[in-house]
Order: structure tokens, then C-alpha cells, then sequence
């Protein structure tokens, strides 16, 4: 394997009984070895990781793209879950723009009571819940020693106004590449991510459809989310192979079928187009891999 995406959530703020909220995991290498990085943490995200036979003890490190709510609604629980299900002290290492220091530091004050009442319970659980937030605005994203070192992690500033700073994070393992957008409209830091890469995973609404829902506050996600058709112009500017669309909004079935959606990502991008329930997953090949075959 080199480089592997999975859709872990593909909803949206409104609750779905069928998908969880926004979560995509980043995959690179084998087995033991393997890398496992959680871009955002949605509603349900620990229960769709652990479909995939993963948990939170074997998350690399966590990315956050922004602070909206659905993209960090579980992020106590993973912090929570890590702590108490490994046996010795492991920091859980959470990237996220700036702010994401101040969220957290609010998040462990929230859990202080649970904190306190599993450490004066468990006599082997001494510590308390250790974490590292690394705040990023663009360039290369250093991990702390020990943690990954495989995968090459970049990001850069996209633009989801009002909700700023919000960034998007780039992933180069083993000649393979792919770019977790975040919700977005197209933009030059964007651009600057998705230049060589294979793959974008990018959020993406239905405008055409929701600009004839007469409610002011649907109207605004216009503004600062993208189309399957921006996400395809992004794609093909950018010469990928594959473009894989999430966070579908309104969903499916009511947004139209999967291939509605590809469909019209279609009229704009000529490679790949990726879309589906949750535990969708992508697979990335390696330039090397695609040499080596023939």
C-alpha cells in the first residue's frame, strides 16, 4: 500500500442517521508500520475508525482544517480515548490553525471532572491526558520526534471566510501524494497545495440546489463552501489523477444520486472522480508502483 484515503464521515452539520460527521483518514505504509493521520474529528468519528479494525492509540497525529463545530465535535473523544486505552504515556499530537490551542485547552478543562475521577480510579493511570497542539499557517508541518517521520505533511492557508484562519494539509509518501482540502472556495493556497499532487479530498454542496431553499442561513453556506464543479476546476488545474468528493450537503438521497455528483464534477474534471458512504475508501499509487508495472 502507499498511500490510502478513507471517507470516515461524509455528513454535514445536519445529523445523518447514515453518515457520521466530517472525518477523513490519511493512510501510508503497511501494517505495524503504518502511518494513520485523522484530518478533522466529526461527530461518530471513533466509531467509524474503529470499522476499519483502528483506534485511537494508533493515530499519528490528528489535523484540524478549521474550528467550525462539525469538524471537531469529537475531538474530546478522541483525546478521552487515547488517554485511557494506552498503557503507557503516548501524546496525542493535534495540528490545527491558530486557535486550535485555545479549543483544546477548553476541551480538557471541560474534561477536568473525568480527568480527575479515572486518575484517583485507576492506580496505573498517573498522568493526565497528554497532548501536543502544533498551530500552523502554511509550509512544512514538523511532527514531534518519534511521531510519524514517514510522510511528508505540508499545508497552506484556504479560504472559508468568515471562518479564519482555516488551512488545508498535503500528504507525500513514496512518490504518491493527496491534499485534504477542507471546506473551502477555490483559492490560491489551495492551488499551491494541489500543484503535482495526485489527489484532492475536497468538501463539497449541492449550490444549485440549495440556492432555491428560501432559508437566509442555507443561503449563506454559499459563500464559503465549494461546488462539485469548483472541486473538479480545482482538480484539473492542478493536473490530478483523482478528485474525491465528501461532506455532501444536502445529503444523499435528497441531494441526488452519487452519480448526480459525479456527474457534475465530470463536465470539469476528466481523471477519477471518488464519492460514497462512509468507510469509502481510496486507494493512491505511487508514481514508482505505476512505473514499475509496465
Amino acid at each position: 500500500m502507499s498511500l490510502a484515503v478513507t471517507l470516515l464521515g461524509t455528513g454535514s452539520p445536519m445529523p445523518s442517521p447514515d453518515r457520521a460527521g466530517p472525518a477523513t483518514l490519511i493512510s501510508a505504509g503497511e501494517d505495524d508500520a503504518a502511518e494513520h493521520y485523522l484530518v478533522d474529528a466529526g461527530r461518530g468519528v471513533l466509531m467509524r475508525l474503529a470499522a476499519t479494525g483502528l483506534g485511537a492509540p494508533n493515530l499519528t497525529a490528528v489535523l484540524i482544517t478549521h474550528l467550525h463545530s462539525d469538524h471537531i465535535t469529537d475531538l474530546n473523544d478522541v483525546v478521552t480515548t487515547r488517554w485511557v486505552m494506552t498503557f503507557e504515556e503516548t501524546p496525542l499530537t493535534i495540528v490545527g490553525p491558530v486557535g486550535t490551542r485555545k479549543v483544546v485547552d477548553h476541551i480538557l478543562a471541560s474534561l477536568e471532572p473525568d480527568i480527575e475521577y479515572r486518575i484517583a480510579h485507576h492506580e496505573d493511570l498517573d498522568h493526565r491526558p497528554p497532548v501536543n497542539v502544533i498551530e500552523v499557517t502554511s509550509g512544512v508541518v514538523e511532527l514531534p520526534a518519534g511521531q510519524g517521520g514517514n510522510v511528508a505533511i505540508t499545508c497552506a492557508q484556504t479560504d472559508h471566510k468568515p471562518v479564519e484562519p482555516s488551512v488545508g494539509f498535503r500528504f507525500d509518501f513514496q512518490g504518491a501524494s493527496v491534499v485534504a482540502a477542507g471546506d473551502t472556495v477555490p483559492c490560491d493556497g489551495l492551488d499551491a497545495l494541489c500543484d503535482g499532487a495526485d489527489a484532492v479530498v475536497h468538501t463539497v454542496i449541492r449550490k444549485d440546489i440549495i440556492a432555491n431553499i428560501p432559508m437566509q442561513r442555507l443561503q449563506d453556506t454559499l459563500d464559503y463552501h465549494s461546488s462539485p464543479e469548483e472541486a473538479a476546476q480545482t482538480a484539473a488545474k492542478a493536473g490530478m489523477s483523482t478528485l474525491i468528493l465528501t461532506h455532501y450537503v444536502p445529503p444523499m438521497p435528497q441531494g441526488g444520486t452519487e452519480d448526480d455528483w459525479r456527474a457534475l464534477a465530470a463536465e470539469h474534471f476528466g481523471g477519477t472522480i471518488e464519492l460514497g458512504d462512509d468507510l469509502h475508501r481510496v486507494d493512491i499509487p505511487s508514481h514508482q508502483q505505476n512505473e514499475s508495472s509496465r
